[in-house]
């Protein structure tokens, strides 16, 4: 048996017995009429030993993802690492088409917000829709190096 041959049968036999599912998120497909969702951002990670900050700029996407169903906006709220609030991004309801997105950006200079910053999103809809995707996306570029990545938002509950 070649050497190539011997990587590629293990290979297979690892990707035929280990168990996978065929959605792309294994994340429930429900129906809702509004959410209150925590998204994580950062506007700056750390890197080195030094720990020095790496600036990054943020961008907040909200995504109606239902095709037949308008939802509305009703809060987007930026806060900063201790929970303070820097910046209410909207005065009244936004409405989101079917399949349409809007976004909001914190510019790579603001670091404002640190490296444990996030956003409280509400939408709410007449009738049962599907949830829309809530994501940040984070990139930066210092010295030739670049970083980017996402973080997903989770739905929380409003204690009373």
């Amino acid at each position: 048996m070649t050497k190539n041959f011997k990587y590629f049968f293990i290979l297979l036999s690892i990707c035929l017995f280990t168990p996978f599912s065929l959605n792309a998120s294994d994340d429930e497909i429900d129906l809702s009429k509004g959410q209150r969702v925590y998204v994580p951002a950062y506007s700056h990670i750390y890197s080195g030993n030094k720990e020095r900050p790496f600036l990054l700029t943020v961008t907040l996407s909200i995504r109606n993802i239902d095709p037949t169903h308008i939802i509305e906006i009703t809060l987007v709220d930026y806060y900063e690492t201790q929970g303070k609030l820097l910046k209410k991004y909207i005065d009244k309801p936004t409405t989101l088409n079917p399949l349409e997105s809007l976004r909001y950006v914190i510019s790579e200079k603001d670091k404002s917000g640190g490296s444990g910053a996030n956003f409280i999103v509400e939408w709410h809809s007449d009738k049962p829709a599907n949830q829309p995707i809530i994501e940040s996306i984070m990139i930066g570029t210092q010295s030739g190096q670049g970083i980017s990545f996402t973080s997903r938002g989770r739905e929380v509950l409003a204690s009373e």
